[in-house]
């Protein structure tokens, strides 16, 4: 059940997985991943740390498989993968396995499931740890054991290291906490009737904490509600450990980090789904289908409702004092909203679930099968066809996130080529310059990234991005000088310039102005490539 929405997302993901060429912040991935450790430590020490966990796993990675685009996007490709997997799980687990099989094809079919995982970016791996955060939460509450908190504690903590926003999920866990600490598992929407079958649980270990709630398959609550809180907030102290100094540096960083975020304001929240989905039209489709699924699940839709909709609260209200609403952070909350779709689509077929209709299958007689599956298959069959035309609706988006990552995609940055009108032109002794060095489409770091030891020198740097311990290089305060003994100098502006030259500002653009002429310019979407002599 679970396994096959896992590769059905990995089959879809991996379509065109190197195909976009890496944007603006898949540079920086590869800038940071890329320097030795000392320098990386340096880097998230001025800016992105709370992106820095995330900049030393992929610096492992890259050591390994390398820095090619497929290489980049190859951990956020089997993330997803894994993630779909998990939303399967969980929706079983809580709606049944058709709810939880249907919620995981949805996911697979979803636009922004093929954009973020094929992105060299933290938030597909945070998309999967919120998954199994949930999961393990859920597994801890009914049948409480040292292990399972464990796992749960370890499955926050690397939510929290990874994605720091993320932790708002757990303003929902928390109320799945309170609820059951106070009236146990059913309250919460926990109850016997969500769990597996019994063939399927474990026995708790001897000792376990838990030990003494018994089996809730027979609905006993937790012996003490007191016990679940206190494990609860046990399990988050790694969390607090390990994020709180990570939050604080990020917070220093927080005006340099995010000075182009506006503050949130309520036209943000109505955008939201399309946003989410990358897909308009998707998701609505995902809205509706999962107020749907919560008016069909009652109770059991508080864990995946609130999961979905306390984080969205939390940083809109953050929102509109600070500038931290940025859509993509919220992409966590997209397995929950496909786990209330998916049990929309199974309470509109003629077997809503496991329990009730497959279990009783399993012990009929064979020859009464046949007419008891029939009305099963063909409601699946219907729910099936759901997820196919969401599907068919988001193509136009799978197929533009393929070409371009850049967003709004209508605008791209074509690095690539660029990098290849510099290569075709370059002569020995050629020098190049960027304009601006300050901001965050990164000309330099997009050319160094496609052309690498190809690069024509860069002429007025005087400390790279590794020894500034930033994403920016510092070029010397006298260009003049800098540029003297240079006959010929490769100049790329950002955007689409008819002369390039008189777009660079300051001493910069005064020299290239007094001591060389533009010989050739060359358009391409986001940037002008510009050939000057003397």
């Amino acid at each position: 059940m679970w396994a096959v929405p896992g590769l059905v997302t990995l089959a879809i993901t991996l379509v065109g997985l190197g195909h976009a060429q890496p944007w603006r912040d898949e540079l920086a991935t590869w800038s940071a991943a890329s320097r030795p450790l000392p320098d990386l430590v340096r880097l998230t020490r001025t800016i992105d740390a709370a992106t820095g966990p995330y900049y030393l796993l992929m610096h492992g990675w890259t050591a390994v498989a390398g820095t090619s685009p497929t290489a980049l996007r190859l951990p956020s490709a089997l993330a997803m993968a894994t993630a779909a997997a998990l939303t399967a799980r969980l929706g079983a687990r809580l709606a049944g396995d058709r709810a939880g099989l249907l919620a995981g094809l949805l996911f697979a079919v979803l636009p922004t499931t093929s954009r973020y995982g094929q992105e060299a970016r933290p938030y597909a791996l945070a998309t999967l740890l919120a998954a199994l955060a949930t999961l393990l939460l859920v597994d801890a509450l009914c049948r409480p054991s040292r292990r399972r908190w464990a796992g749960y504690a370890v499955a926050v903590a690397a939510l929290g290291l990874l994605h720091l926003i993320a932790l708002t999920l757990l303003a929902a866990h928390a109320v799945a906490v309170l609820l059951t600490a106070a009236r146990g598992p059913t309250a919460a929407g926990l109850g016997p009737a969500d769990q597996p079958r019994p063939d399927t649980l474990d026995p708790s270990p001897p000792g376990d904490p838990g030990a003494e709630a018994g089996h809730l398959a027979g609905g006993a609550a937790p012996a003490s509600g007191r016990r679940v809180l206190a494990w609860w907030l046990l399990a988050l102290l790694p969390a607090v450990a390990l994020v709180t100094p990570l939050a604080s540096t990020a917070r220093g960083q927080r005006g340099r980090q995010l000075d182009w975020v506006d503050p949130a304001r309520l036209p943000d929240l109505v955008s939201l789904p399309g946003g989410l989905a990358q897909s308009g039209v998707v998701g609505g489709f995902l809205l509706g289908l999962a107020a749907l699924g919560a008016v069909r699940l009652g109770r059991r839709a508080l864990l995946p409702g609130a999961a979905a909709l306390l984080p969205v609260l939390l940083l809109f209200t953050a929102g509109t004092l600070v500038p931290l609403w940025v859509t993509r952070y919220l992409l966590f909350i997209v397995p929950f909203g496909c786990l209330l779709a998916g049990a929309a689509l199974a309470a509109a077929t003629p077997a809503g679930t496991r329990s009730a209709v497959a279990a009783p299958l399993e012990s009929a007689p064979p020859e009464t099968a046949p007419p008891e599956t029939a009305p099963a298959r063909t409601g699946l069959g219907a729910a099936l066809a759901v997820i196919a035309l969401a599907g068919l609706l988001g193509l136009p988006d799978q197929a533009a996130l393929r070409r371009t990552h850049e967003w709004p995609r209508s605008a791209p940055v074509d690095y690539a080529g660029a990098a290849r009108i510099v290569a075709a032109g370059a002569r020995p002794g050629d020098a190049i310059v960027y304009s601006p060095r300050d901001g965050w489409l990164f000309p330099d770091l997009g050319l160094a990234y496609h052309l690498g030891s190809r690069l024509p020198r860069d002429v007025l740097v005087v400390r790279d991005q590794r020894a500034d311990a930033s994403l920016w290089a510092t070029e010397c305060g006298d260009p003049a000088r800098c540029l003297a003994g240079v006959d010929r100098v490769w100049l790329v502006v950002t955007g689409h310039r008819a002369d390039p030259v008189a777009a660079v500002p300051g001493a910069k653009g005064e020299a290239l102005r007094d001591r060389f002429t533009v010989r050739q310019v060359w358009p391409r979407p986001g940037l002008t490539v510009a050939l000057l002599a003397r």
